[in-house]
């Protein structure tokens, strides 16, 4: 309890910083991940959100 009462500057300016920061990161991040995809009629559309390979080799053998 006494380390807060003395730190009390050092660490509330610390997540005075990190709260912008993360909030900053996280609207960023959610802004990005969006994805589109648009089909015409009568067809079959995937979607992936990473890298997909069809045939070959698989990358874990």
């Amino acid at each position: 309890m006494e380390w807060i009462i003395e730190n009390k500057d050092w660490l509330f300016s610390g997540i005075a910083i990190v709260i912008p920061i993360a909030i900053i990161g996280w609207v960023i991040s959610t802004r990005r991940n969006k994805q589109v995809q648009k089909g015409g009629k009568n067809s079959t559309n995937i979607q992936v959100g990473g890298n997909f390979k069809i045939g070959g080799k698989k990358d874990n053998d």
